[in-house]
């Protein structure tokens, strides 16, 4: 594989990376860039569109920024040296491939084409299964879960790349191994299961050990506790599609009890970290939920004890602008 070259940085802290000086091809490749911290949102996706528009040529200081913004035009004049294909660089020290799946800005250009700029990296030779340990974690970040996209911060923060299942299907076709361990957990918290009908199309519950399963060998994950932590997740939130879906692929569901999805006795009762159902539900963005446990008497100012802050609060931290404007229209005067 070839994130085993010395030449490519195994470990990576994209929190590292300044986004506010250096060059600007550099600097865009990293306010474009989804890194998997606190700072991953909107704004800084329009910030690069912004530094984009004002130095349109930063696409031609290197294929990494070409890459980030998929521009065909100038991906196609680097690619005359097709050695920088698989190249590490820019300001994560990533490939090509991984800037272009990791990369949220929005496409901008008659040049503008992710899964025509993809193809043509795939075509000179890109792995598509380049990753980096986040932080020295396991298991990799790669390509796929880029793309596949999601996570701890909720998709508002951290979304799927917006043409996900094209990108994805080219990827799994073009050598992309499905057993992505990362995007598994990312993917995991919501009810959706796209990401997991198209891995399990492409062999995820019967495929070999993966690039990164020979590289780092015990320090991943068991394929074992890969799915257990699947099944319990489902099973403890109600996913029942998603329990039937692994049955349906010999994954063994059984021994869980499937905690069926029901209103509160308390709609002010607080979790061990002191939130509320209506917290956790204006970080999902569920409108239909935030208006269930207001009309069952759910208190809008309570704070949490974690964060010390209003269902409001988690709601506009998550980016999700209509859980947010309806809340505040809850707000005391």
């Amino acid at each position: 594989m070839a994130d085993s070259r010395p030449d490519r940085p195994l470990i990576v802290d994209p929190s590292r990376v300044d986004d506010t000086t250096g060059e600007p091809a550099d600097r865009f490749c990293a306010l474009a860039s989804l890194r998997y911290d606190d700072t991953d949102a909107p704004p800084r996706w329009r910030a690069a569109g912004d530094l984009l528009a004002a130095h349109p040529d930063v696409v031609r200081q290197h294929v990494w920024a070409a890459s980030t913004a998929a521009d065909v035009n100038a991906l196609q004049e680097h690619l005359v040296n097709a050695a920088v294909a698989d190249a590490a660089g820019g300001p994560f020290g990533w490939t090509p491939l991984m800037y272009l799946a990791y990369s949220r800005v929005p496409p901008s250009g008659e040049g503008a084409d992710v899964v025509t700029a993809a193809t043509m990296l795939l075509d000179a030779g890109a792995d598509p299964n380049a990753g980096y340990l986040w932080r020295g974690m396991t298991p990799p970040f790669t390509v796929l879960t880029g793309v596949f996209g999601e996570g701890e911060q909720g998709p508002r923060r951290q979304p799927r790349h917006p043409r996900a299942t094209e990108l994805a299907t080219l990827l799994l076709r073009r050598g992309a191994h499905p057993v992505d361990q990362q995007t598994l957990y990312n993917r995991m918290f919501r009810a959706d299961d796209s990401h997991l009908e198209l891995l399990f199309a492409h062999g995820l519950a019967a495929a070999g050990p993966s690039p990164w399963e020979r590289l780092l060998g015990n320090a991943m994950e068991s394929r074992a506790d890969m799915w257990s932590r699947q099944v319990q997740w489902a099973a403890e939130h109600g996913f029942s599609k998603r329990l039937a879906l692994l049955d349906r692929h010999g994954i063994d569901v059984s021994g869980v009890d499937l905690v069926e999805p029901t209103a509160p006795t308390d709609p002010n009762a607080r979790d061990h970290d002191g939130a509320t159902p209506l917290h956790h539900a204006a970080w999902d963005g569920d409108l239909t939920r935030i208006r269930e446990l207001l009309a069952a008497g759910a208190d809008p100012t309570i704070t949490d004890g974690r964060f010390g802050t209003t269902p409001l609060g988690w709601a506009e931290h998550a980016y999700q602008t209509e859980a947010a404007e309806l809340l505040r229209f809850q707000a005391p005067t």
